[in-house]
């Protein structure tokens, strides 16, 4: 498995240059910020897809935008490929670095410099997390929508490089819904800003190119993001149903009727017993598929809004409906929800896929994706936004069994192409990274690869910013 994807051939001559590059970047960043020595450089050989792992030929964490642009200047005047990294949660190889490249790490860039409620905005270093945007604000009754199971860790910068989203971004969008502004630096070490404070700019939505173009266009050293007022209340309620394909249809009812509720989690039963058996949460274990609905608003309009949902849900024969009873309770649902990923880590490796699809056919895709899975002989526990049909079924295998490996890798690709069949995309969250590059060309055209390509390199005529991620390696000379 660790060799099925190409990386490109690292540059002789750049690996030949190695001390005096070391040296040069020493002279730029203190001997803090940049690391070096062999074994201090293992923690940076991959992210969160570990199956893939290239040890870098540097890494650069700086400290300010300033020393972000003179590593960039330095690296492009020499054709050095630069990696930039957040907090390596990628799920998609997206901050593998390769044996020729210096890693750009922005974890010391960590402060939030201005907190502006008149506006509700927040502008922050690209190395702040997640988490932490909310964190600092909700004493005064603000957060950050954007909630990444990751969130915890995973960083505003990488949030905007893979357009993040998280469970409640059915009712407030994924990053580039709550993005106002960015610092970037180019690859030649410019400096410029996009968009700002206000809600809407002049010009080109450059910002919009930017988000989600997985660090191919430039470095995000800062961000202004959009606060929100928390709502006056929450409510998390689990309906249990006997199978995956009733939950799914249930899904696709409640929005086709017009209701948003702020999230729709889906569950199967092999995920909701990997997460009931870590977080206790109270998940029903006599059922075959379960939604987490969350809604939010006055009494009287969750009490409106749930009712309507209670509905739609016996007409698809629900087993089990449990409102949220206390805070307390609501934070354990959630618990168990957002340690999926990791609660399935203790009992099997796992590759997690990160597919889109129309809710009208959520079903469909369920059941052909249990099909594809067991085909290979292997199992997948799916848990996934099902509000937005953005799906993650967790492929279980050994990864100390290379066959097996092997059949989780195709058995996932085969999942992506089941989704660009059914009307969806490659990837709702995650980014395409390495893992799923040479599936472009499942859902692309050629001209469609052809313009993106171009405007890529209009950014990096050098192709020196994150190689060999995003398009096949074969394409990129017809940019």
């Amino acid at each position: 498995m660790a060799e099925a994807i190409s990386f490109m051939e690292p540059r002789a001559d750049v690996l030949a240059r190695r001390s005096t590059i070391v040296a040069d970047l020493s002279d730029l960043l203190a001997p803090e910020c940049l690391i070096h020595e062999a074994r201090e450089l293992v923690p940076f050989e991959t992210d969160a897809f570990v199956s893939y792992r290239r040890v870098p030929l540097a890494v650069a964490l700086p400290r300010t935008t300033a020393e972000v642009a003179a590593v960039m200047k330095y690296c492009h005047r020499y054709g050095i490929p630069i990696v930039p990294r957040g907090a390596g949660t990628s799920l998609s190889g997206g901050a593998i670095p390769q044996e020729d490249a210096v890693v750009l790490g922005l974890s010391k860039m960590n402060r939030i410099l201005d907190i502006d409620y008149a506006n509700r905005t927040a502008t922050v270093q690209a190395g702040v997390t997640n988490l932490n945007v909310s964190e600092s604000v909700s004493a005064d009754g603000f957060f950050y929508a954007p909630d990444p199971s990751s969130q915890l860790a995973c960083t505003i910068g990488g949030n905007i490089g893979m357009n993040s989203g998280g469970a409640h971004c059915l009712k407030y969008g994924v990053t580039t819904n709550n993005l106002l502004g960015v610092k970037l630096v180019l690859t030649d070490g410019t400096i410029i800003d996009l968009g700002g404070k206000a809600l809407d700019s002049a010009g080109y939505d450059l910002l919009g190119l930017v988000c989600g173009s997985e660090g191919q266009l430039g470095i995000v050293t800062e961000a202004t993001v959009r606060l929100i007022a928390k709502p006056e209340g929450a409510r998390p309620v689990l309906f249990g149903f006997d199978t995956s394909e009733e939950a799914g249809a249930c899904v696709a009812d409640v929005i086709a009727a017009g209701i948003i509720p702020v999230a729709i989690e889906f569950m199967d039963k092999p995920a909701i017993e990997i997460c009931e058996a870590f977080a206790k949460a109270g998940y029903p274990l006599d059922v075959g598929a379960l939604l987490i609905v969350e809604v939010e608003g006055s009494e009287a309009e969750m009490d409106d809004m749930l009712a309507s949902i209670v509905e739609i849900a016996r007409s698809h024969s629900v087993k089990t409906v449990r409102e949220c009873q206390s805070a307390t309770e609501a934070a354990l649902i959630w618990k168990g929800r957002k340690s999926a990923f990791g609660a399935t880590g203790r009992i099997a490796d796992y590759i997690c896929m990160d597919g889109t699809v129309p809710l009208s056919q959520l079903s469909y895709v369920l059941k052909k994706t249990a099909e594809i899975v067991h085909g290979y002989g292997l199992r997948v526990a799916n848990v996934f936004h099902a509000g937005d049909g953005n799906m993650h079924p967790l492929i279980l295998f050994n990864a100390n069994d290379p066959e097996d490996a092997a059949k989780a890798e195709a058995a996932g690709n085969d999942i992506l192409r089941l989704c660009v069949d059914a009307g969806g995309c490659l990837t709702g969250e995650h980014g395409v990274g390495i893992e799923k590059r040479d599936l472009m060309r499942h859902q692309y055209a050629k001209v469609d690869l052809d313009q993106m390509m171009a405007v890529r390199a209009a950014f990096d005529p050098g192709w020196i910013l994150n190689p060999s991620k995003v398009f096949p390696l074969d394409g990129r000379d017809a940019a």
